[in-house]
């Protein structure tokens, strides 16, 4: 069936908001900026009846109006059993195994497998549920995800703001120090990451390995993995970013995202939600 027609009237605005910003998620096939940004280009957005662009601003009570294409939606749903942590009629966060990508082009993405995996949200802004951030291909752990128009926009906050706490777990090569903060650039861009030494061992190969716990303070794309790269600690099993001679193939990233901390967006409730790394990061530790 084509894509429904769908109508929004704008909330009152403290100071004007471009639409490119206010936009995101208020229709229920327009979950991204990105999404956003390409309905614009094809006119398929009107504000007050008339076409709307990028340069368009909001200020309150606007109609706007999504008029999509005739196009047949190609609703695909990727058949993959996911593990639940944590879900309510606005949020929930699920466990992201190793080698799925989260979103993007590709079929098999954690995106098209959620709708078999959660309870569809009774509220009226209900949509389909949508990742509110990322992780990398090969790294494993906890994903928010949102399940409301209203919520997607109000998680997308929290990480603007960085309310929300991360923590992660990796086993680093090298001999490490046992606390440090990691205040090193990531594409010239400031990146702040702090970190604990959990476990070392001996490694004939690697001269030591570190179970480590990361707090990352800022979400640089492979912000992780650059950093500890540069420090002269990467991550084993890091594909991209390792040191001459020393990788780690065929056994995956030891990368893991460990725990979540954040004030739900609507009952004010605070969320704390941990997940314990993969079996391999524990076998590496066992007493031989």
């Amino acid at each position: 069936m084509p894509l429904k027609k769908e109508t929004h009237i704008a909330k009152l605005q403290e100071k004007p908001i471009r639409l490119q910003e206010y936009g995101i998620a208020i229709f229920s096939n327009i979950n991204t900026k990105s999404a956003l940004k390409k309905a614009l280009k094809k006119n398929l957005i009107y504000v007050n009846d008339e076409v709307a662009t990028t340069a368009t601003f909001i200020k309150g009570q606007e109609v706007i109006t999504y008029h999509p294409s005739a196009e047949k939606r190609k609703h695909k749903t990727f058949n993959l059993k996911l593990e639940v942590l944590f879900e309510d009629n606005h949020l929930a966060i699920i466990n992201k195994p190793a080698g799925v990508l989260v979103s993007g082009n590709s079929f098999k993405t954690i995106a098209n497998a959620l709708e078999q995996n959660l309870v569809r949200s009774t509220l009226p802004n209900a949509t389909k549920p949508q990742p509110v951030h990322r992780l990398d291909f090969a790294t494993t752990g906890l994903l928010l995800i949102g399940k409301t128009t209203n919520s997607i926009r109000a998680l997308n906050r929290l990480f603007e703001y960085k309310t929300i706490t991360k923590t992660y777990i990796a086993i680093t090569t090298k001999k490490m120090k046992s606390t440090g903060i990691i205040d090193l650039k990531v594409d010239d861009k400031p990146a702040l990451t702090s970190y604990k030494v959990i476990k070392t061992t001996l490694s004939k190969r690697f001269q030591f390995l570190n179970l480590v716990k990361l707090y990352p303070e800022t979400g640089r794309k492979h912000q992780l993995r650059k950093q500890l790269f540069e420090l002269g600690n990467p991550i084993l099993g890091d594909p991209t970013y390792f040191l001459n001679g020393l990788q780690l193939k065929g056994k995956g990233l030891y990368l893991h995202a460990h725990a979540l901390q954040f004030t739900h967006p609507v009952n004010g409730k605070l969320i704390s939600v941990t997940k314990d790394p993969p079996n391999k990061f524990n076998k590496i530790f066992q007493e031989k």
